[in-house]
């Protein structure tokens, strides 16, 4: 660093690395004050000052006038003081310049000789600008940092929710590093999507999902795998969205595979659905491809849950779809050709529908819930003859149709049944947990088997054989 004119330096280095030049100078004084405490001694009261003239940085020592002196470091005796200032009276503060450059050697020399050594440093002063070049070169280095990370945070903090664009650098243990304008960014190794893998100088475009300031100075956390980068996606592509026409309500992402969004629109004549999907869909596309090919669905959002969840379980068909409030559950029925589509792969398209609703969804087929009606009929019929099997029927049609759906029901609901009380509720509820314990068990059915039980004890999938009664009389075989 030439530190006969910092001026030329000073301007290179504020344009380099996009720092305040007041910053800059700001730490050489600093770094002047430092190395000169360090040679002088910390108990002097030192100040250094850039001289944007001469393009140096002037260093003055401050001393009080005093009667007596304590303190040889800060106090001087009104006879020195007056050898200096011949107008100097006590309680007066002196400052002396201390020339510490190899080129003020001779003014240095002067100073000594014309006062004397007041100030107790001419020794010392011989070996200062050594020392002075190497503190104030690692003060600078650490200030000059210290602000490049305050400029950093300064320049991101805001961008928090923000998608950026930069190229991969290097790798730490499984985290790329990122390079951002004027910043680097971390994309760890949990926030990959799993199928993705970059090599140096890659493009990479992720979501600011975290920005952190610690010590080691701000660290720009990324992510591929955040539910944001679909908004953000969707909103570069989406112009509708941009202008808050259409609204993405919810997002349900499972990164590298699937993703589900659910969308409205505040325009009557705008599809949010077509909005989304553009042009022989150019605009879901465009996204698909910067996710590396994760599928996605759209679907319409509805304030009635039961629309909905027929919506988010897409693309299966439903026939009916039973809600229950107290425990935020549904449970769809299906046709039996439409179980696996409804479920999908390792169970993806119920778990994404789920997320994207906000309620637990179950799933059964129409032959399913067959069986559970099945069940109750026959495990009513033996234990509770009192329960009419058209009450029984009565109770399907409320959603009832399984041991589980009355065991998790209040047993008030129960008594929208005809012919049934609180009491009787709160029995047919402990029969059906004696069911479950009973189909756990295998125990359920009697000898001749679950078919030959449904042709003698109620309705079978093919229509009715006989009354609950009429079966029972012609003797159960257990």
């Amino acid at each position: 660093m030439d530190v006969d004119n910092l001026n030329i330096t000073l301007d290179l280095v504020a344009k380099e690395k996009d720092i305040s030049r007041d910053v800059l100078v700001q730490a050489i004084e600093s770094a002047i004050e430092t190395a000169a405490k360090k040679v002088f001694g910390d108990g002097r009261e030192l100040e250094a000052t850039f001289n944007s003239e001469t393009g140096s940085v002037d260093l003055l020592q401050f001393m009080s006038v005093v009667d007596e002196v304590d303190d040889d470091d800060t106090e001087i005796s009104l006879e020195q003081a007056q050898l200096v200032d011949p107008g100097a009276e006590i309680g007066d503060e002196l400052g002396f310049q201390i020339f510490y450059l190899d080129k003020d050697k001779d003014r240095a020399e002067a100073e000594d000789k014309k006062y004397g050594d007041i100030l107790g440093i001419s020794q010392a002063r011989r070996t200062f600008g050594r020392i002075a070049a190497q503190t104030a070169k690692q003060v600078i280095i650490q200030r000059v940092r210290e602000a490049e990370r305050a400029r950093v945070y300064e320049e991101y903090k805001d961008r928090q929710g923000e998608i950026v664009t930069g190229r991969a650098r290097r790798f730490e243990r499984g985290n790329v590093i990122v390079s951002l304008p004027r910043a680097e960014g971390i994309l760890p190794a949990r926030e990959q999507m799993h199928r993705e893998s970059y090599r140096a100088g890659d493009r990479v475009q992720a979501y600011v999902k975290e920005i952190r300031s610690d010590a080691r100075g701000p660290q720009i956390i990324l992510s591929r795998t955040d539910p944001g980068l679909i908004y953000k996606l969707f909103e570069m592509e989406v112009p509708e969205i941009y202008e808050g026409i259409v609204r993405i309500v919810a997002v349900a992402r499972e990164p590298g595979e699937r993703t589900k969004i659910a969308v409205s629109s505040r325009d009557a004549d705008v599809d949010p659905v077509g909005a989304c999907v553009g042009i022989k869909g150019s605009r879901v596309q465009a996204v698909v491809q910067e996710l590396r090919g994760e599928k996605i669905d759209i679907v319409p959002f509805s304030e009635d849950i039961a629309k909905f969840v027929c919506n988010a379980i897409a693309p299966a068909e439903v026939v009916r779809v039973l809600i229950d409030e107290k425990n935020e559950t549904i449970e769809l029925i299906v046709p039996d050709d439409q179980l696996s589509l409804a479920i999908g792969r390792r169970g993806q398209n119920v778990r994404l529908a789920s997320q994207l609703v906000g309620w637990r969804i179950d799933i059964n087929s129409e032959s399913k819930v067959q069986e559970l009606k099945d069940e109750l009929r026959y495990w009513l019929g033996k234990h509770l003859p009192a329960f009419d099997i058209d009450n029984i029927e009565y109770m399907f049609k409320l959603g009832f149709h399984s041991a589980e759906n009355i065991i998790n029901a209040d047993a008030i609901e129960l008594t929208t049944i005809p012919g049934v009380d609180i009491e009787f509720a709160e029995k047919v509820q402990d029969l059906c947990e004696d069911l479950i314990d009973a189909r756990q068990a295998n125990k359920l059915w009697p000898a001749g088997g679950r078919q030959a039980a449904v042709e003698r004890f109620g309705r079978s999938a093919g229509g009715r054989s006989m009354s609950l009664e009429e079966g029972f009389a012609a003797g159960d075989e257990e």
